[in-house]
């Protein structure tokens, strides 16, 4: 890894903040928790950390075939790219308080509930939720293409597919267990909006990079 250390850790924070922002990831982690508890959801993390997964996996090597076969196409995925994080920039700029979600919840996770699903089921709903939403597969075309070198060797590339999941994973089992706790959930789901800014500030200056480099 000698030598891309800045690359891995431009991955490494967007990761991070990427997977801190509330969406469909977060909310079916946080149902799961509430409804089924803590298990349920980090099954449910695994589910969504394997079909993340799937997405590094693609994004990496279509983005080396389309290197080898098309570099003009390469440039103008770069343009789009970077188009594409200007817009979630500016969406994570434009970013308001929430009301907390599922409010439908008591907050007493599955006590009382029903069923819970079984383990095989919870991992199956995390990575439908993940494998299936078409912003995740724009998000790590868009982040690859403008942050990871064409020089960059496989088994850095390998770090990035153990990266990004692990994180998410991490993250996920972390929110299952806290967000059982009703007054921590609305509290973060309250406050979500400035990771939202922040990573809005991030994508804005990674679109300026690509674009700058792609016109030299």
């Amino acid at each position: 890894m000698n030598g891309y250390g800045p690359e891995f850790l431009k991955v490494a924070i967007v990761t991070v903040l990427a997977v801190m922002s509330p969406g469909p990831d977060f909310a079916i982690v946080v149902k799961q928790s509430l409804s089924h508890g803590h298990r349920a959801a980090v099954y449910t993390a695994f589910g969504i950390g394997t079909g993340l997964c799937l997405h590094v996996t693609y994004s990496l090597l279509g983005i080396g075939v389309l290197i080898r076969s098309s570099p003009g196409a390469f440039t103008v995925l770069k343009f789009a790219a970077a188009a594409y994080l200007v817009w979630l920039g500016v969406s994570g700029l434009r970013s308001l308080p929430r009301d907390p979600e599922l409010r439908g919840s008591d907050g007493n996770g599955a006590a009382g509930g029903p069923k819970g699903p079984t383990r095989k089921a919870a991992w199956r709903t995390g990575f439908m939720v993940n494998a299936l939403n078409p912003k995740v597969t724009l998000f790590f075309v868009a982040l690859f293409a403008s942050v990871i070198s064409p020089l960059t060797p496989r088994l850095v590339q390998a770090g990035y597919l153990l990266l990004v999941p692990v994180t998410a994973m991490s993250w996920f089992c972390l929110v299952g267990y806290v967000f059982t706790r009703q007054r921590i959930r609305r509290a973060f789901l309250l406050h979500g909006h400035w990771v939202d800014r922040a990573l809005g500030c991030v994508f804005i200056a990674f679109a300026a990079s690509l674009a700058l480099t792609s016109l030299r």
